[in-house]
């Protein structure tokens, strides 16, 4: 019970502070003079993305090689594209139609989304690939070169959303709420916070969720796979749903889209970097439905040049798929 405790608490903190990471970010897309679609697709979906980046960061770098922890790491890089993909898609699609009540089309820039998905199946590709080369050297090649696909990426993102919309309602910067204007001295101080509070939160779930593993017999990898990512997803699905009901479809979708790209490539590129990048069958499943659900909403968008709520919502399929596969092949972890 007590790394239980620990484990939900630890999860508390790093919510709260990616939070107050996110809203820094924001302020500092303001300040920077970027575009919505920039601050959407780009920093907000990384400040989100943080606390996943964080626990496989934690996980490897804090220990010499144990087994069980880099199993937490490993789970946390794979879990986030695979919610991403699947579970984000589906409370997408249930958000649209709740708030509409029909199955209309989606408001989005179809060539935004579409850039997006076409480089996450571009850059996860090579990360799963990775696990089939032979040689360290080659693996470390492609360790090299995702980091520079998203950078490519980043470009890309933010020329084209120069002057796309202004940012409009900005809740105010939590440590100067009075402030309507915080200085750039301020929102750097927030992002700092923030930050520590990530890390400070990544150090104790790691030792919790390794904890809770050995006493209830549930490998760390499904573990970490699963409860990781759906937790620390919360709030970047929460900003969606707001955008979805606003009618900001492009900003809702981009906001999952490209933590998408961040997240199979940026920090599959630390695994591959840190660890033998052996992926067991389990893990490649995850990632195979992963692209199956990505490379679903991509043809949508080739052949009809729109979204269906229920194309979303088809993504919820793909992750029933791989919870089936955990009960009816317990052998297959």
């Amino acid at each position: 019970m007590r790394d239980l405790a620990i484990m939900l608490f630890s999860l508390g903190v790093i919510l709260m502070s990616a939070e107050a990471f996110t809203n820094g970010v924001e302020w500092l897309g303001k300040r920077l003079h970027l575009g919505v679609g920039a601050v959407g697709s780009v920093l907000a979906a990384v400040g989100t993305a943080l606390p996943e980046t964080m626990v496989p960061v934690i996980a490897f770098l804090g220990t010499q090689g144990e087994d069980g922890i880099a199993e937490v790491g490993i789970g946390a890089i794979l879990g986030a594209p695979f919610m991403l993909a699947t579970l984000a898609f589906f409370v997408s699609g249930v958000a649209v139609l709740v708030f509409r009540r029909n199955n209309g089309p989606l408001f989005i820039n179809t060539s935004v989304i579409r850039r997006d998905i076409k480089f996450f199946l571009l850059v996860y590709s090579f990360a799963i690939l990775a696990s089939f080369l032979p040689t360290r050297p080659l693996k470390l090649g492609v360790a090299g070169l995702l980091p520079i696909l998203y950078g490519i990426y980043v470009i890309k993102t933010v020329r084209n959303s120069q002057g796309a919309e202004d940012h409009g309602n900005l809740p105010p910067l939590y440590i100067s709420r009075r402030n309507h204007s915080p200085s750039l001295n301020l929102i750097l101080a927030q992002l700092t916070l923030a930050l520590l509070g990530i890390v400070a939160g990544a150090h104790m779930f790691v030792d919790a969720v390794q904890s809770v593993a050995l006493l209830t017999g549930i490998p760390a990898f499904i573990l970490s796979l699963i409860i990781t990512p759906i937790a620390t997803e919360l709030p970047e699905k929460f900003n969606s749903v707001i955008w979805l009901r606003r009618g900001k479809d492009t900003l809702a979708l981009g906001n999952i889209t490209g933590a998408m790209v961040f997240q199979s490539s940026v920090i599959p590129a630390i695994g591959i970097a840190l660890t033998p990048w052996q992926l067991d069958p389990l893990a490649l499943w995850s990632a195979l439905l992963a692209l199956g659900s990505g490379l679903l909403i991509y043809m949508t968008l080739r052949r009809r040049g729109t979204i269906l709520p229920i194309n979303l919502i088809a993504g919820g399929g793909f992750y029933l798929l791989f919870i089936l596969t955990l009960l009816r092949f317990p052998q297959f972890h």
